[in-house]
């Protein structure tokens, strides 16, 4: 299902018993992050704080925090399901090789249109304005002690290509200066920071407009590795089967999503930055403090009675996780399509996403996981992944206890362990330089004689299937219940 907007999701998850309102007094200074972070580690419900002190408007925390919760957010009950979707734009059963096959296509294609973006006169993000914008009027969260200060967490943030005019919407944290200025944690690999140094190079200001809350697609559409050319706003019509609404903003020219709870609007100086962090980030560290772009606010927009939405980062499993598990599962199958060897991914929660991927493979040639390895590194944000681990296709990736066994038992360090250097993520703390360093692939599978073994690999222990069928037709009788 489509939601209208982000109270339209909050009241469908109260209806189903996944949302947990707290009415006791709270503060946005750590109090609201010991609590979200209790919950999230005990796999608990969203959480809406209705009274915050000293402001108005109520908090939505660990909304996402779940894989049921994920799914309910983008309309499936199986995000794999999603997946399969868009092979089917991608990928259609039959190639339209005919005049029929064509228009039997048409469809198809006329869908595709229904996803493009729509652009309205009114939009219920703009029921109030501030033309002399105060941020203190948001309930930011200061979410960990060593934090530099408050940080909008859950931001969609707008900006255009200054040569092409096309629109990137990314999530980039945001840590308040003042009434007025934010930090822009644009990281250096990212189509933000693109944008950023086009500004920089014509030596012009940057327009920019920051979303808070809207329909989950949109939310999670910000936050997926999608190409440079692909539009987040398409991307989240696809997901909705629904156009996204936009609104021109007030100050800049920018459209932001009509169903949105708070605007705010504003600019970059691409020569101005300042110190930014530290922040207690989703590696479960905090990141250091360094030179950032300072975003300059110059009105606030938002619905009449809006909810402020945030997520808490911090040692894994957080709300973030199963976002990234979304990802996971809905971009695998346009991984098999360059790589059709791969039959599953697990992307642990411990690893956050850029430092470990599980892969299984149907290996047919020696060395197959080499050249698995080295095409991951060479796929987009999958460049960051510190740690790959190829195991064969019989090995359930989603089964952390089975990989290790197969990895403590099947590797001869020497043979199976390749070290490269590539671009590392900005918040990796452990390479000795940002940005840059060591990177470790793990060949797990059964070795071959082609490969230079020279032993005969043993076989997995195994019960007989007549055994097995035995002992299950007995099992009650054994005295043992379903």
């Amino acid at each position: 299902m489509a939601f209208r907007d982000l109270q339209h999701f909050i009241e469908e998850l109260d209806k189903r018993g996944e949302l947990k309102r707290i009415n006791a007094p709270v503060s946005n200074d750590l109090e609201i992050t010991e609590i979200t972070d209790r919950v999230s580690k005990d796999y608990g419900p969203a959480l809406l704080f209705e009274n915050v002190k000293g402001y108005d408007m109520p908090v939505l925390t660990n909304a996402y925090g779940s894989f049921e919760r994920m799914g309910f957010s983008l309309g499936v009950e199986d995000l794999d399901d999603i997946g399969a979707e868009i092979l089917t734009f991608l990928q259609p059963p039959e190639v339209p090789s005919s005049m029929i096959d064509k228009l039997k296509a048409l469809p198809k294609v006329a869908q595709i249109a229904n996803f493009m973006p729509k652009i309205v006169k009114k939009g219920i993000c703009q029921e109030v304005v501030h033309q002399d914008p105060d941020l203190s009027l948001l309930p930011v969260l200061k979410c960990w002690p060593q934090d530099g200060g408050p940080f909008i967490t859950l931001p969609l943030v707008f900006t255009k290509d200054p040569e092409s005019g096309k629109r990137n919407v990314g999530m980039y944290r945001m840590q308040v200066f003042d009434s007025k200025t934010t930090g822009m944690h644009w990281h250096l690999h990212k189509h933000g920071a693109d944008h950023y140094r086009g500004n920089q190079a014509q030596n012009q200001r940057m327009e920019v407009a920051v979303a808070l809350g809207g329909d989950p697609a949109i939310t999670y559409a910000a936050t997926a590795p999608l190409p440079k050319d692909i539009d987040e706003m398409f991307f989240a019509g696809f997901l909705r089967k629904e156009p996204v609404e936009l609104v021109k903003c007030k100050t800049v020219d920018i459209e932001v999503p009509a169903h949105a709870e708070i605007i705010i609007e504003g600019y970059i100086d691409p020569s101005e930055t300042r110190l930014e962090g530290p922040f207690g980030d989703h590696t479960g560290y905090y990141s250091l403090a360094d030179q950032y772009p300072v975003f300059h606010v110059t009105c606030i927009t938002h619905r009449k009675n809006p909810v402020y939405p945030a997520t808490i980062v911090g040692k894994p499993p957080q709300e973030d996780c199963y976002l990234g598990k979304a990802t996971e599962r809905i971009f695998l199958p346009l991984l098999k399509m360059q790589l059709p060897e791969i039959k599953d991914m697990n992307l642990p929660l411990e690893g956050v996403f850029h430092n470990c991927v599980i892969l299984s493979i149907k290996k047919t040639y020696p060395k197959h996981a080499q050249k698995v390895m080295n095409a991951i590194w060479g796929t987009g944000q999958m460049m960051f992944t510190k740690m790959i681990i190829v195991v064969d296709e019989t090995v359930d990736v989603q089964n952390l206890s089975e990989v290790a066994w197969k990895v403590f038992n099947n590797i001869d360090a020497k043979r199976d362990l390749s070290i490269v250097e590539g671009p590392l993520d900005i918040l990796d703390h452990a390479s000795p330089r940002a940005n840059y360093g060591h990177k470790v692939g793990i060949d797990a599978t059964k070795k071959w004689s082609s490969e230079g073994h020279t032993r005969e690999w043993p076989d997995d222990i195994e019960m007989s299937d007549e055994i097995k069928q035995l002992v299950d037709g007995k099992w009650k009788e054994y005295g043992f219940t379903e």
